[in-house]
């Protein structure tokens, strides 16, 4: 049987809207799944270095570099070891005073200071009339310990008169931090301790240092216990 004309106009527009119904509906599914995801963590920053953690750098990466220190410039690492005549491995590198990368050979800025003078012992006179047999007292007998000393820059001012050498770079250098270039020194005994970036130095002529100790990116030294 054949239907009304309008009939036939009301089914094929209801056709219509549902095929638009099922287009729209596959879309928004799709698009649910295939839409663009949140980008990484990694992607959404700058790279950060610590250069307590990660000291090494790219080859061609170029920071502030210091010769007989003074700043000359920005330089790779190998073209500023080579400007102060140096290896790679002699130059400190981290933060220098106005937050760029800077490298500068260790100790540049603050070299050895002299060392304390030596205590002077005073020799009582002798009494021509004291009696031969008269006992002479006995010098008083040494502190116990090493000698712990910090040099202020101008002088060296003592810390403790009996301290083990791991004390005593606690009680020098615990929590303090320095830039490239430069070092505080101290004294155990005999040996000078200097303090340059991430390390704490050792030296029995105070002109040859070699590492005593790491440093941490909290200024500590793990290593050498409380």
């Amino acid at each position: 049987m054949a239907l009304p004309k309008d009939n036939r106009t009301v089914l094929i527009v209801g056709g219509g809207l549902a095929v638009v119904a099922a287009v729209a509906a596959a879309l928004v599914f799709s698009g649910g799944r295939d839409g663009p995801t949140e980008a990484p963590p990694a992607s959404q920053g700058g790279l950060t270095i610590d250069l307590a953690e990660a000291p090494t750098l790219e080859p061609a990466r170029e920071l502030r570099c210091f010769v007989n220190g003074q700043f000359v410039g920005q330089a790779t690492l190998a073209d500023c070891a080579q400007r102060n005549g140096v290896a790679t491995s002699a130059l400190d590198v981290g933060l220098d005073a106005t937050g760029a990368l800077a490298a500068a050979p260790t100790a540049a800025f603050a070299p050895p200071p002299e060392l304390p003078a030596e205590p002077k012992v005073e020799v009582a006179p002798v009494d021509e009339g004291a009696s031969p047999a008269e006992p002479s007292r006995a010098a008083p007998a040494p502190a116990s310990g090493t000698a712990c000393m910090r040099h202020t820059g101008s002088e060296w001012r003592s810390i403790s008169s009996g301290m083990s050498m791991s004390a005593c770079v606690q009680a020098l250098y615990a929590g303090v931090c320095v830039r490239p270039g430069e070092a505080q020194y101290g004294r155990w005994g005999d040996t000078t301790l200097r303090l340059v970036p991430r390390r704490v130095e050792q030296s029995n002529d105070n002109t040859r240092f070699r590492t005593l100790a790491q440093q941490d990116r909290n200024c500590q030294f793990p290593e050498l216990g409380r």
